[in-house]
Parts: C-alpha cells; sequence; structure tokens
C-alpha cells in the first residue's frame, strides 16, 4: 500500500438524526475534513457525485475550495457519472481545477450508479442513440473526454479571428490531467477496456462479479488483467501515459447512534461509514479511498459501476 485517503458520500438531511443539514453543512464540512485529513498525513480526498439527491452534484467548485486550502492533498471523484456529462465542459472544469491546485487532481469516472431519478441524464441532454445502453453512452462521451484532454483540435475557427482555416482544441489544458483519470471498474471487462483506453483502474465495492471468490481476490483478479502485457492500447492506440495503477476501496460501516434506539424516527437510521483504502503495491498515485458520512441511512438500490 502506497497512499491511503478517504472518499466521502456527502449525505445532507433536514431529518430527525441528522448530523449534516443542508448542501451548505455538507460542503463546509467535506472543507474542514479534509484540511484535517492532509494534517494528519491521509494522502487524498475523494468524493462520490450523484444528481437529483441530497448530495453534491458538481464537484469542482468544492475541490477548488479545498485546493486553496491545503498543499499536498490528493483531491478526487469516485466516481463522476459519464451519462450526465458533457464532455467538453467537463474537460475545462477538470482542467482549470487542475491548474490551481497544482496539478493535484485525481478525476474519476464512470457509468455511475443506479440514480435517485428515472434516466436522469435525459434531463441533462443526453440520450443513447437508438440500439445502444447508457453504459455505451457513458464510454463514448469518455472517449471524447480523454480526446479533448489529449488536446485534440475540435472546433472550427472564426475565419475572421483565425484565417487559414485553424482548428482549436479546448481550453484551460492541464497537460499531465490525462495520466491521472481513473475509471471505476465494475467488472473484468470493464478493468481490461478501461486499461485500453489508457486510463488508470479504480476498483470499489461495486463489483458485479459473482464467483465465489472472496472480495479481495476480485479486486485483484481486475488490477492483475488491466495491467498485462498487452493490455494497453489493444486496438486503440491509445499510449500509457505511465505504469499502471489500481486503486482499490475497501469498506466497513459502524451504526453509532446519536438518539435512543427506542426512538422510532432514529432507529436504525443514523450510521457513520469509514473505510480504507489501498493501492495496487506498484501504484504511486490515488488510492480511492473510502467513505465517511454522517447523515441518514443512503439509499438501499444496489450500486453498479461498469
Amino acid at each position: 500500500m502506497k497512499k491511503i485517503g478517504f472518499l466521502s458520500f456527502n449525505y445532507w438531511s433536514d431529518q430527525r438524526g441528522s448530523h449534516v443539514r443542508s448542501a451548505g453543512e455538507a460542503l463546509h464540512q467535506s472543507v474542514e475534513l479534509a484540511v484535517a485529513a492532509e494534517e494528519i498525513g491521509i494522502s487524498g480526498a475523494y468524493f462520490r457525485v450523484h444528481h437529483f439527491s441530497e448530495q453534491q452534484a458538481n464537484p469542482f467548485p468544492l475541490l477548488s475550495h479545498i485546493a486553496a486550502k491545503t498543499t499536498k492533498l490528493e483531491l478526487g471523484t469516485g466516481v463522476i457519472d459519464m451519462r450526465y456529462e458533457n464532455p467538453l465542459s467537463l474537460a475545462e472544469q477538470a482542467a482549470a481545477t487542475d491548474l490551481l491546485s497544482g496539478e493535484r487532481l485525481q478525476l474519476g469516472v464512470s457509468r455511475g450508479s443506479p440514480e435517485h431519478a428515472d434516466r436522469g441524464y435525459r434531463y441533462f441532454g443526453h440520450t443513447p442513440k437508438k440500439g445502444f445502453s447508457d453504459a455505451d453512452m457513458a464510454r463514448e462521451q469518455t472517449a471524447e473526454l480523454l480526446w479533448a484532454l489529449d488536446g485534440a483540435v475540435i472546433a472550427d475557427a472564426n475565419p475572421q479571428i483565425h484565417p487559414g482555416g485553424k482548428k482549436l482544441p479546448i481550453t484551460p489544458r492541464s497537460a499531465t490531467l490525462r495520466e491521472r483519470i481513473w475509471w471505476g471498474a465494475g467488472n473484468l471487462e470493464s478493468a481490461v477496456w478501461t486499461a485500453q483506453q489508457g486510463m488508470q483502474l479504480m476498483s470499489s465495492t461495486l463489483i458485479q462479479d459473482e464467483k465465489g471468490i472472496p472480495f479481495d481476490l476480485l479486486q485483484l483478479e481486475q488490477s492483475t488483467a488491466s495491467e498485462k502485457p498487452g493490455t494497453m492500447s489493444a486496438g486503440t492506440g491509445h499510449p500509457r501515459y505511465r505504469s499502471p495503477e489500481a486503486s482499490c476501496q475497501l469498506s466497513m460501516t459502524l451504526r453509532v447512534p446519536t438518539l435512543p434506539a427506542t426512538d422510532p424516527e432514529v432507529k436504525g437510521s443514523v450510521n457513520w461509514k469509514a473505510s480504507a483504502a489501498a493501492s495496487d503495491p506498484a501504484s504511486t498515485a490515488n488510492p480511492n479511498s473510502s467513505s465517511n458520512s454522517y447523515a441518514t441511512t443512503p439509499p438501499s438500490t444496489p450500486q453498479t459501476w461498469s
């Protein structure tokens, strides 16, 4: 294990028993938590991203604020749901945040987990093409994100300003950010695809494989498959920007009632989550870590990445 960090789910609720009553409190407590984490030697602070729920939806204002108050702490997401994203806008926001932080951003993306809204990405203007799934759409939009971060020229220039048929890239650009893009893989095939796209592997508790083997071995299987010689660039031409890395999330849940357990409104509803995350032994960056939330019990819907 090279590094350790935490992943905050950033829940808030105004229900009785909640320790985080509003979005503002959740944001301020996240900043305080990140600052304290750096002070005691924690390597990174990572945040979940969800829409249409009492959680944080846009991570970049929060990450930028934390960057201004820290000097070494890695700042990341675990994960941004690419079904909801405009890839070019995301590239702009991520690059600006990375530059402000001194290149400390560890950007975790994926198809995401089930959301409170029914296909909520529709309301953000995104719909899968006919014959394609929402997972296909997420991967396509991720490819556009990587393309933009690579500095590809995208837009036709205004000939009155740039004569000669010039094309323009997305700006600003952080030259090294492309090396720090992580894909949350929910199964073995996804882990291999991650490597083929030149991304780093984020393996968490949201693994779909049911093989009857211990969870840590499932994570090891993902990590090993993504690092096999020849996996990178297989059929895609994407370069490996640095040596393969994997971040593995482990979690534990402790129930700490803050009101009498006999109280029907809070019995079994208040929890505290904390967990440690470890990177692959060969890793040198971003152990996407675990959860730390003070609020009412999160949704019971099964969570998946792919």
